[in-house]
């Protein structure tokens, strides 16, 4: 295990407003019980690895203009700030701009009021593209909630520990960390035989270079969900959940995620089951900000269990 922290910086970041750190987290986090992000309330919590060290994070807002973020860990890694920021920044989505939504939404009677209503949530994205794979394979056709405890338990079996003042924390592992993993302790933590081998197959892939996400962002929206679609295990659902929530393209609903086609369906009035086609048909006045939709579509379903407020 990584000994106790010797060194911390702390810097500040201005992100694009209005900017809200709690509704963004919850965006990242979606259940309370999710380890990989932590959340009290005032401070975000994650553990990264920044060239291949792991750093500890820790994310407040003390105004809507400014956030203060710590780094902990060996010197080396808090001497790589460089590093750290932009991951921050992109995972937070500090530096997107949504001026244009809310001009967009200001003259949409229905979208009007729910863009006010979550106004200043950014969307954020994951570090990497396998961790955004593997949150999706872990979720098809289970809940949100039973996924995500499966890939909690995956980050504590195999993710790199950092040991800091308030305890043992986990990055998400690296695809070299899952390579040799055993397919039946796997099928312990709550994959399904056929997710632990596409797991598997994903890391092997991307350790010895046959999988290559470099070049994916040159793609359109065809060619990466068909790119992203010849990897065991990976559908429609999860190659457009890649889109979105790994490369950032906020036009994109995953139209065959049933949680938040349900909570579309009850925002919109709809008495029918929606399917994916409706979906998009359901979308098509707002269709450039599709994504951001399905964010608040799940901001929705948490603001009723509870979990945000937006007072």
């Amino acid at each position: 295990m990584e000994q106790i922290p010797v060194a911390t910086t702390q810097f500040s970041l201005e992100p694009v407003t209005p900017f809200r750190l709690d509704l963004t987290v919850w965006v990242l986090k979606r259940r309370p019980d999710y380890i990989v992000d932590q959340w009290d309330g005032e401070t975000y919590q994650r553990t990264l690895l920044v060239d291949d060290l792991p750093l500890a994070i820790a994310v407040r807002q003390p105004s809507e203009a400014r956030l203060e973020v710590t780094l902990s860990g060996s010197e080396a890694a808090v001497g790589r700030r460089d590093l750290a920021q932009p991951i921050i920044e992109h995972l937070l989505g500090t530096n997107v701009d949504l001026s244009g939504y809310y001009a967009f939404a200001e003259d949409d009677d229905m979208l009007r009021p729910l863009v006010r209503r979550f106004a200043g949530f950014k969307p954020p994205r994951y570090p990497t593209l396998f961790e955004c794979l593997t949150n999706a394979i872990a979720c098809q056709q289970v809940t949100l909630t039973f996924g995500l405890q499966v890939v909690s338990r995956l980050v504590e079996s195999y993710g790199r520990p950092l040991e800091t003042e308030g305890g043992v924390s986990r990055a998400f592992p690296a695809p070299a960390e899952i390579v040799e993993a055993d397919p039946d302790h796997l099928r312990e933590i709550g994959f399904s035989r056929q997710k632990a081998r596409a797991l598997i197959e994903l890391a092997q892939g991307l350790e010895s270079g046959v999988i290559d996400f470099s070049n994916l962002n040159q793609l359109d929206d065809e060619g990466a969900v068909r790119t992203l679609s010849a990897l065991r295990g990976v559908g429609r659902w999860t190659a457009e959940y890649a889109l979105l929530r790994g490369l950032g393209r906020l036009h994109i609903f995953p139209g065959d995620d049933v949680g938040a086609r349900n909570t579309l369906r009850t925002w919109t009035g709809q008495e029918a089951k929606l399917d994916y086609d409706a979906v998009h048909a359901t979308l098509a006045d707002w269709e450039p900000y599709a994504g951001l939709l399905y964010f608040q579509m799940l901001l929705l379903g948490l603001e009723k269990k509870g979990r945000v407020s937006v007072e």
